[in-house]
């Protein structure tokens, strides 16, 4: 396992009257090399969880092993510096945390904070630019000239650059385009496996769940209420009806259509195979 918690409880504003508890002896193993969603309903404790992978947040109680590192509370953590190189944490709007003048200068500068030469940097943040689909042309420019959407890739490039081995992601389509929010989530897919890159994506998207993530972990009131494979997460009608969750589209007309008595088959994930389902079941019908 890349990624453990072991009894973990996160208290802000500990020991005072606006004590509040927003994790609560959590236990959770997060699996090397596969795309993970954290969810939940606003103020689960989501955020607050994934905050503590590079240590900006630690622990109240408990113990978090993350690659080869440990952070235990009342332990003043070592090796910070690297766990922060090797677990990148992208914000909710990223773009906003661009602040050079060029984008070249706002990619160099996490590898140049990490002891890498500019040159060595540069041609990080060519690679890294490259991977999120930009090309050599953006280094020059001002991130005040590009797009919601090429901000946001620029940010993540920055990211890249450091070239961490967990990729974690706070809502990363938030207000972009449904087309925006699809390439986003491909880029985030092959930085999974083709990078090879363990990726959590802190979401509310049930289709984005489906369509690209391995596993689910659904957070609420600061504990771990399941942890699933997705495929059976999505089967679990009972489940997402307490969750108040919206299951994904193809989900829901399954639903509509085993109401009609028209049962498909539960290994039917995609419009594409539900589509054949259907098919098949009208000219069996015939």
């Amino acid at each position: 396992m890349s990624i453990r918690f072991e009894k973990v409880s996160h208290t802000y504003s500990a020991n005072t009257p606006f004590a509040y508890a927003a994790l609560k002896n959590i236990d959770l193993d997060i699996e090397e090399g596969k795309m993970t969603a954290i969810i939940g309903a606003t103020g689960s404790g989501k955020t607050t969880l994934v905050q503590h992978l590079n240590a900006l947040l630690l622990p109240t109680s408990g113990k978090i092993t993350i690659l080869d590192r440990t952070i235990e509370a009342s332990v003043q953590p070592k090796k910070l510096k690297s766990l922060r190189k090797d677990v990148g944490l992208v914000f909710q709007f990223p773009e906003y945390q661009l602040f050079e003048e060029t984008i070249l200068k706002d990619i160099i500068f996490g590898p140049k904070n990490f002891g890498v030469s500019e040159e060595e940097a540069t041609q990080k943040a060519i690679e890294a630019l490259r991977v999120v689909d930009l090309d050599d042309s953006y280094l020059s420019k001002s991130p005040l000239d590009l797009s919601g959407g090429q901000k946001r890739r620029v940010a993540i490039a920055g990211i890249l650059a450091m070239d961490p081995k967990v990729l974690v992601l706070d809502e990363p389509t938030a207000g972009l385009d449904p087309q925006g929010a699809k390439q986003m989530m491909e880029l985030f897919k092959r930085l999974n496996k083709e990078f090879n890159k363990t990726v959590l994506i802190v979401t509310h998207d049930m289709e984005h769940v489906l369509n690209y993530c391995d596993e689910v972990v659904v957070v609420k009131d600061g504990e771990i209420y399941c942890k699933e494979d997705v495929k059976t997460f999505f089967t679990r009608s009972n489940l997402l009806t307490e969750l108040n969750i919206l299951p994904p589209a193809v989900i829901q007309m399954k639903n509509l259509l085993s109401q009609r008595g028209i049962e498909i088959d539960e290994d039917c994930f995609s419009v594409d195979e539900l589509a054949k389902a259907i098919s098949k079941k009208v000219k069996n019908h015939e």
